[in-house]
């Protein structure tokens, strides 16, 4: 699996269809609709990248 955002291999498993790349430090969530991203905050919430925050692969 290569990350939606940068292509890059070093991904992590975080949860139930949840990854987290390691490459370009993006968390992202694979459902029937598509790949949904976010940045991880500082306090460890998410903020989603894009404001519809839909990508499909």
């Amino acid at each position: 699996m290569n990350c939606p955002v940068c292509g890059g291999k070093a991904i992590g498993k975080v949860g139930v269809d949840q990854y987290y790349c390691w490459d370009c430090c993006v968390e992202y969530r694979i459902d029937k609709e598509g790949v949904r991203i976010y940045e991880v905050a500082e306090d460890g919430s998410l903020v989603a990248l894009d404001p519809k925050n839909e990508f499909i692969l």
